[in-house]
């Protein structure tokens, strides 16, 4: 049998749109924008189930509750695509590119920032779990049968121990309404998304504004020291003249 480890404390440690089953299971199953029958999927043998509506804060979760149970080791996603935010391909190109400076490279989505996980973090996500993507899928029977497939295949517990994941939900690009996540319309999460590229765009020129303030400080500076070190040669020199 293959080797377990506890997950933390609490697990799931992000509290969601979602059903658990055996935290002993390899798989976990991310239905994306369909509502699916996820207690029929946990029964068929995967650790925790339930969908994803966003490319920022829902992701986070996701990953925050993979990591804090090194059991998992695969995550399929399947169920329907969301308009605007494709938190299905924003998942997969996480996983495989990772995130540059908070954006995820390669997402497509409109808001796919990143703020509450470290590179630390996603490399653990990306080197712990494979991801077997079944997206459009919404077929229980398909999906069960896949997990089967994986639980034959699990490699055993990661070697590592649960990682704990603290989320922040404020902002994140989706709105709560009666405890579910209701993802923004594709034009409002555009106008987010341009928001946040602005936001960037004017810190980094501050980043730069101050290299290039001490850069042309250094200047004047060398400059000033070059002129002074030059008067002490030519008087050192004048007098040394003098002198003989």
């Amino acid at each position: 049998m293959a080797n377990k480890k506890s997950p933390a404390s609490g697990w799931p440690i992000v509290q969601g749109d979602f059903h658990t089953g055996d935290p002993n299971s390899p798989v976990a199953v991310v239905t994306m924008g369909s509502h699916l029958d996820e207690g029929a999927i946990c029964s068929a043998g995967a650790a925790i189930a339930g969908s994803c509506k966003t490319e920022n804060l829902g992701l986070e979760k996701v990953i925050a509750n993979v990591i804090s149970n090194p059991n998992i080791r695969f995550v399929i996603t399947c169920g329907t695509e969301v308009k605007g935010h494709l938190s299905g391909q924003s998942l997969i190109a996480l996983h495989q590119n990772g995130v540059d400076g908070g954006k995820i490279v390669g997402s497509k989505g409109a808001i796919p920032f990143i703020e509450n996980l470290s590179a630390d973090n996603i490399k653990r996500f990306q080197d712990q779990v494979e991801i077997v993507d079944i997206m459009e899928s919404e077929d229980i029977g398909a999906i069960s049968a896949k997990i089967k497939e994986l639980t034959a295949r699990d490699p055993g517990a990661f070697d590592a121990e649960a990682m704990i994941v603290e989320i922040k939900e404020e902002g994140g690009g989706a709105a709560e309404e009666g405890g579910e996540v209701r993802p923004m319309s594709a034009e409002v999460a555009l106008i987010h998304a341009r928001m946040k590229t602005i936001q960037r765009t004017i810190t980094d020129i501050g980043f730069y504004d101050k290299y290039a303030a001490g850069v042309y400080g250094g200047k004047v500076e060398g400059l000033m020291i070059g002129l002074i070190v030059s008067f002490v040669i030519i008087g050192l020199l004048l007098v040394g003249h003098g002198v003989s």
